[in-house]
């Protein structure tokens, strides 16, 4: 699909409301860590039920990304978004009309089948419309959504929650996505993003592409081994913010004697530092490489390393101003590779399967990190508590760091196969 000519303004508003969609995303995701401790003494839940509430949502979304970035690219991508917008904020109404863990359960389901692709087709709509040098910029700064909504999903939930119950923080996010989602329709159309303006030549050009097949994708998905190794080094990375965000609250309430709003806050300034960390680290990424592709591997294996080293350092201190300082660096770099990985992901597969591409690199983030994060913390929390889980959960970054390692080897040689006529989109 050729890409769409709209202006840098335009551009830059897509960005801007893609990514506002975004943060309701992660608002309405983690905004139930946030009333983690209110549930458990509510309703009597162990710490797996409690990460089990957390991480359907992720295996909602990694399951259905793909099948449903497939859906997007054929019915259309802005009304795709929307539709998930609306679903989530729904299914986020539902939660805070829950009267018992099941009922929790099924309403974060929900929320888990609107978010599922809203990642990777919010992330294709916006390379589309910027050039390809600016990718893992692009990349880092815009999943950096991520971070951003869950520190304010958690730091509002937390003080909602404190003032007016916490069925009103999960009311409060819902409201909120249904508002955005109203506007990016008005804002965001077809028309606006199909070149120049023609939707129904857009809609011809869909239809005229192959059928697509798991047979037909696979060699392009999976043609090298360094993206293979892409895929699922950025997956393992992202258990460690997967288990933070969950679990940052709690363990600053157990260990701290924090009252769950002034726990929730601080853990969203952790929070937050890890979505400037995104950007900053993509935004490095992009620099360093710009004449040498390679090197997206080498940092990618220094955000990973420089990780582990701050986490595991500070989960073994007992609480103090220090163990914070290191909570702090080491989040900064634990979503690190993703612009990295982002960018080679997109390097290595043709423009046409973006999305597709995208769709893939999304089940491994969310099903190896942010799904198994929160509800591996919670199982090994059950046996041998909070603070010693947190202790063993940075070691995942040495095993993406020796994943990456591995693809580097292999991508100078893939990143030109790639290149070669025969094999572009």
């Amino acid at each position: 699909m050729p890409a769409p000519t709209v202006s840098r303004g335009y551009a830059w508003g897509v960005f801007a409301l893609t990514f506002g969609l975004l943060l309701a995303d992660y608002m309405s995701r983690q905004v139930l860590n946030a009333v983690f401790p209110l549930l458990k003494a509510q309703w009597l839940l162990s710490d797996t039920r409690l990460g089990s509430l957390s991480s359907i949502v992720s295996v909602m979304v990694g399951v259905l990304t793909f099948p449903l970035s497939l859906l997007a690219d054929r019915w259309g991508r802005v009304r795709s978004l929307i539709l998930m917008a609306v679903l989530w904020s729904v299914a986020t109404l539902g939660c805070a009309v829950s009267a018992n863990y099941g009922e929790m359960f099924v309403a974060r389901f929900f929320v888990g089948v609107g978010e599922a692709a809203y990642g990777s087709v919010g992330l294709a709509v916006v390379l589309s419309v910027f050039p390809a040098h600016l990718r893992a910029t692009l990349s880092g700064s815009f999943l950096a959504g991520g971070a951003f909504g869950s520190m304010l999903g958690m730091a509002l939930s937390g003080i909602v929650a404190a003032h007016f119950g916490w069925r009103w923080s999960f009311a409060t996010m819902a409201i909120f996505g249904l508002v955005l989602a109203g506007l990016y329709r008005i804002v965001v159309t077809e028309r606006r993003l199909a070149p120049g303006g023609d939707v129904a030549a857009l809609a011809a050009l869909r239809n005229a592409r192959p059928r697509i097949t798991l047979k037909s994708l696979g060699p392009a998905l999976f043609a090298s081994k360094s993206i293979v190794y892409a895929y699922v080094g950025c997956g393992l990375q992202l258990i460690i913010p997967g288990a933070l965000y969950a679990w940052l609250p709690s363990f600053l309430g157990r260990y701290y004697g924090l009252h769950v709003d002034r726990a929730s806050v601080l853990a969203a300034v952790f929070v937050l530092t890890t979505g400037v960390g995104m950007i900053v680290c993509g935004i490095l990424t992009d620099r360093m490489s710009r004449r040498r592709a390679s090197r997206k591997w080498t940092v990618a294996i220094a955000y990973c390393l420089g990780s582990f080293v701050s986490l595991a350092v500070a989960f073994r201190l007992p609480p103090g101003q220090l163990q914070l300082v290191l909570i702090g660096v080491g989040m900064f770099l634990a979503a690190g590779a993703v612009g990295p990985s982002g960018a080679m992901v997109a390097d290595l597969t043709p423009p046409s399967i973006h999305a597709t591409a995208m769709a893939v690199w999304s089940l491994a983030n969310n099903l190896l990190g942010l799904a198994s994060g929160p509800i591996v913390t919670g199982l090994i929390a059950d046996r041998i508590g909070l603070h010693a889980a947190l202790q063993l959960i940075p070691f995942a970054a040495v095993g993406a760091a020796l994943l990456f390692m591995i693809g580097q080897r292999y991508y100078p040689g893939d990143l030109l196969r790639a290149a070669s006529p025969r094999d572009k989109g």
